[in-house]
C-alpha cells in the first residue's frame, strides 16, 4: 500500500472497525504502512478533526466527524424522510427488527432501521456497517436479482467466510453459496437461519425500482426461537409490500442511482 489517499482511507476504515482505538504500531503493521508514514497521516487526520489520540494509552480513535458527514448526507438526500416511515411500519407490524440496505456499487450498506420488538429477546446489530453478501438474507436478496456469475464475482471480491467465522450454516465456498442463491431466486426472496450469526434468522426481499434496477433490500431479522421458517414465510407478503412501497419512493430520488454493473471484459 503506497498511495497517500489509499493509506489514509485504509487507516480510517480500520479505525472504524475498532471503537476502542488502536496503537500506531498495530495500524502500521496490519496495513503494511511504514510507521513514520502512518504517524504523519494520523497526525494530519487529528489536525483535521477526523481522529484523536487517547490520553491513557495513546491509541488512535475516530471522532464523530465522519459520522456527522454521513448523517448530514443522508438527511440532505431525503432518503430518511422517504423510507423511514415505511420501515417503521414494517417493524411495528412484524414485531421484529426491520432494516433497509442500499446498493452502493458493489456492497450493501444499512441506512434505515426500526426495532419492532418491545419485550423479550431483541436483535440489535451495529448500524451503518456493510452487509455481508454471502451469508445474509440481505446479500442473497440483492444477489438473486443478478446472474450466478455476477453474484459470484461480488462474493469472491468480498472474500469467502472462514469456517466458524459466522453462523453454523454460513456457506464457505461457491457450491454451498449457489445452492442458497438459487433457492432464493426461485422464490423471489431469501430466508436464512443461523448463516450470519448463531440464533438469528432473517428474511430479505429486493427493492427494485422502475428504471433503476435493484436499489436495495428490505429485511426482517430476529431470534430464531421466534422467527421459525413458517413465521418468516408468513411475513413475506408484509415485507414484499414494504419493498414495493420503498421502490416507489426510490424512483423519485436520484440518490438511488448506485446500481452495480459487471466489469467490462479485459
Amino acid at each position: 500500500m503506497s498511495g497517500v489517499m489509499q493509506r489514509t482511507l485504509a487507516l480510517l476504515e480500520r479505525l472504524a472497525a475498532d471503537v476502542d482505538g488502536l496503537p500506531l504500531s498495530t495500524l502500521a503493521d496490519e496495513l503494511d504502512i511504514p510507521r513514520s508514514a502512518a504517524h504523519r497521516l494520523l497526525a494530519e487526520l487529528a489536525e483535521l478533526g477526523y481522529v484523536r489520540q487517547s490520553r491513557e494509552r495513546g491509541d488512535y480513535r475516530l471522532t464523530t466527524k465522519l459520522v456527522s458527514l454521513g448523517l448530514t448526507h443522508l438527511k440532505l438526500s431525503g432518503v430518511t424522510d422517504l423510507c423511514q416511515p415505511i420501515i417503521s411500519r414494517l417493524a411495528t407490524a412484524s414485531g421484529e427488527l426491520a432494516r433497509m440496505g442500499v446498493v452502493d456499487v458493489d456492497h450493501l450498506t444499512w441506512v434505515i432501521t426500526a426495532q419492532g420488538a418491545t419485550s423479550g429477546l431483541r436483535y440489535d446489530p451495529d448500524a451503518g456497517i456493510d452487509a455481508r453478501l454471502s451469508c445474509t438474507s440481505s446479500g442473497l436478496a440483492w444477489l438473486l436479482t443478478l446472474t450466478d456469475d455476477e453474484a459470484l464475482e461480488l462474493v469472491t471480491r468480498e472474500g469467502w467466510p472462514r469456517p466458524g467465522e459466522f453462523g453454523l450454516n454460513a456457506p464457505t465456498g461457491p457450491s454451498a453459496f449457489l445452492k442458497l442463491l438459487r433457492a432464493a431466486r426461485k422464490q423471489g426472496y431469501a430466508i436464512t437461519h443461523e448463516t450470519y450469526r448463531a440464533g438469528i434468522s432473517s428474511l430479505g426481499v429486493p427493492v427494485t425500482a422502475r428504471g433503476k434496477g435493484t436499489v436495495g433490500v428490505v429485511v426482517i431479522s430476529g431470534p430464531s426461537v421466534r422467527l421459525s421458517d413458517q413465521r418468516l414465510r408468513e411475513l413475506v407478503p408484509l415485507t414484499t409490500q414494504a419493498a414495493e412501497e420503498l421502490a416507489q419512493a426510490c424512483v423519485v430520488s436520484p440518490w438511488f442511482d448506485r446500481a452495480w454493473r459487471p466489469r467490462e471484459p479485459g
